[in-house]
């Protein structure tokens, strides 16, 4: 289980030019940051680097006591921006996919749509869902296949204000079992978090 992470003067180049440098976070078990900056500034490519998809080009990403190739393959959930979702899929496969493949089961996926309010939507193909159901979609792997930290990419965007304020409580509870969360967002999270400003 993840407990901490720690960015120690990182620094990221995207596109032939740098997004940022000597950037440092610490976080600890039961803490959540928002990302918040311009479009550009380098929110989603922090997030990504956290996940081993961006190489850094100085710095040190660590998790506490758990070895970075560990907590990348089963410590983590990284929810982008876009959605990822296979249209074509029903919203019943397609959770059953994402459970399983992130070390959950059938019944976790259940669970998971019960949790997101997606019982009645689970025969329909994905493409006929709206964007606010697609988003709890994908969001129903939190809960499906629980890990501890949590790397969110605007989770709020495409959600009303009730969904907002009921993924508020989602993530309080998982920061109340010892969970993090580190989030890009423009609109203000619904729970107590720390703010880092990308490219201030």
């Amino acid at each position: 289980m993840i407990a901490a992470l720690d960015l120690r003067g990182i620094a990221v180049r995207r596109g032939g030019r740098s997004l940022f440098s000597g950037l440092s976070l610490s976080l600890a078990a039961g803490e959540a940051c928002a990302l918040t900056g311009a479009n550009g500034a380098g929110k989603t490519s922090l997030l990504r680097a956290v996940a081993g998809l961006v190489p850094l080009e100085d710095g040190e990403i660590g998790f506490g006591a758990v070895e970075a190739g560990e907590a990348r393959g089963g410590g983590l959930h990284l929810i982008g921006h876009q959605d990822g979702l296979k249209p074509a899929r029903t919203t019943r496969e397609e959770l059953h996919f994402w459970s399983v493949w992130s070390g959950g089961d059938a019944a976790s996926a259940l669970a998971a749509a019960q949790a997101l309010d997606l019982t009645g939507l689970l025969d329909l193909e994905v493409r006929r869902l709206s964007a606010g159901q697609r988003r709890r979609l994908a969001l129903a792997r939190l809960v499906a296949a629980p890990r501890s930290l949590w790397l969110l990419d605007e989770p709020l965007s495409p959600l009303d204000a009730a969904w907002r304020a009921r993924f508020g409580t989602m993530m309080q509870t998982h920061l109340a079992g010892g969970g993090l969360i580190l989030a890009a967002v423009h609109d203000p999270l619904p729970i107590p978090a720390r703010a880092l400003e990308i490219g201030a």
